[in-house]
């Protein structure tokens, strides 16, 4: 529901502290995978082994198919179509570290005050402005070739971006500025280049990644199958006296057994009443309901799955609870269709649930019903009330209804799907929950 799962490998901490989505949900510090794993602490010799359900969890392999040089070439291509084909159109994009740099050139860049930046212009080849003694690293990481500027410490980076393009002749017009950019570095670069006018480059950056290619899907299928495999020893393993940390550790073990990086968040009971949790610390009794949102990295690209099981029965309140929330989901899943509006989705979910009186509005049903899903947990477009993008094939998308009742239970069910070229959209995810008493296919 909420987090992005960074793929920093072998950078250097950023400016900016990363945190996994159960310690940014919890509001806690950032701390290494070694440390979050069950046992945390102990030594190798003496942690406690995985429960038997994790014995099974294996890496992904050969399924796995790495992005090649000509993918990214292709995007940038793209990229320089939408720009060409926009009125006005774009004469050059600024892109800053984040997922859109990797996105087009498959460079994975830490975020700090000294800036490397992408400069795609409307033809031609992509220019990349990089300090000067982290110009080997750079090189290291290129895919294919392009042109590489430096810049000392004593010089403004962005003087040198605006004279790398205004040697290739671009010194007027639009420049989109990509949204995550921080302020400083688009305040500089106006002043660097005042010829351009600096609007967003929204059109063009969003208009590529909301549409997932073939490779991309099957990307995020692996990366829901996962998750799916690793929930699935998860609530496999549930017994009374567990904590939500303790869940949650076992999430994280899951996933690096499969040589992953991902994680959860994992909340009981009355905490689960909380979209996001709550820092009072519970632990696992029966009749409780149990719910574990979260996902894993696959080439980067995310899923966001979330199960809500329970330890023994429900009660006859939460099981009619589940219920309506299922209902709402395959409403949702229904209404997400080529040509509608992004917000009609939302309205089909929130219908189902004020119809069976946990309404109205937001009373109940209290967040939006999903967002896009990629390269980040939660990018354009998404589905909320009175959003009128129009939905169009291989967009991607969580779809996550929920009832949460104060001081009782919460409950929430969240697949990822893909607009399909014609009829309701199609899961990513290996089915929907049927029960319960059992959240996930297992054995």
């Amino acid at each position: 529901m909420f987090g992005n799962l960074r793929d920093e490998t072998n950078e250097k901490p950023s400016a900016i502290a990363k945190t996994s989505r159960r310690e940014f949900l919890n509001n806690t510090a950032a701390a290494s995978a070694f440390l979050l794993a069950p046992g945390a602490g102990k030594t190798l010799e003496n942690r406690d082994p995985l429960p038997a359900p994790f014995a099974n969890l294996k890496p992904l392999g050969s399924r796995v198919r790495p992005i090649e040089a000509e993918e990214f070439r292709a995007r940038i291509a793209e990229a320089q179509k939408r720009m060409a084909e926009s009125q006005p159109a774009f004469e050059v994009l600024f892109i800053a570290p984040g997922t859109s740099l990797y996105y087009f050139t498959g460079i994975r860049w830490g975020l700090s005050e000294r800036l490397l930046g992408l400069l795609i212009p409307k033809s031609g080849e992509p220019i990349l402005v990089v300090p000067a003694f982290e110009e080997g690293r750079l090189r290291e990481k290129l895919k294919f070739p392009m042109e590489v500027r430096i810049w000392q410490e004593d010089q403004s980076p962005t003087r040198i971006a605006a004279g790398a393009l205004a040697d290739r002749g671009w010194r007027t017009g639009q420049a989109g500025v990509e949204e995550t950019a921080g302020f400083t570095f688009f305040d500089h670069f106006r002043a660097a280049a005042p010829g351009f006018t600096c609007v967003s480059a929204d059109p063009v950056t969003i208009g590529c990644r909301a549409h997932k290619s073939p490779h991309e899907l099957e990307l995020m299928r692996l990366a829901c199958d996962a998750t799916f495999d690793v929930f699935a020893a998860v609530f496999a393993s549930l017994k009374e006296g567990l904590s939500q940390d303790e869940l949650g550790d076992l999430v994280e073990a899951g996933f690096s057994k499969m040589g992953l990086r991902g994680g959860a968040l994992t909340l009981i009971g009355a905490s689960a009443a909380l979209p996001h949790g709550t820092l009072q610390p519970r632990t696992l009794k029966p009749g409780d309901v149990v719910l574990v949102d979260g996902g894993c990295l696959v080439e980067g690209y995310e899923s966001d799955v979330t199960r809500t099981g329970i330890l023994g029965k429900p009660s006859q309140k939460v099981a009619d609870v589940f219920e309506i929330v299922r209902h709402a989901q395959n409403a949702a899943l229904d209404a997400a269709r080529a040509g509608k509006l992004s917000g009609t989705v939302d309205d089909a979910a929130r219908t189902v649930v004020a119809a069976a009186g946990y309404g109205p509005d937001y009373r109940f049903f209290t967040h939006r019903l999903g967002h896009g899903i990629g390269l980040d947990g939660h990018e354009h477009p998404y589905l909320v009330r009175g959003s009128t993008t129009i939905l169009e094939p291989n967009m991607t998308f969580s779809n996550e209804p929920g009832i949460y009742i104060q001081s009782e239970f919460g409950l929430r069910c969240e697949d990822d799907m893909v607009i399909a070229p014609a009829g309701p959209a199609q899961l990513l995810t290996k089915g929907l929950q049927s029960s319960l008493e059992k959240p996930l296919d297992y054995v």
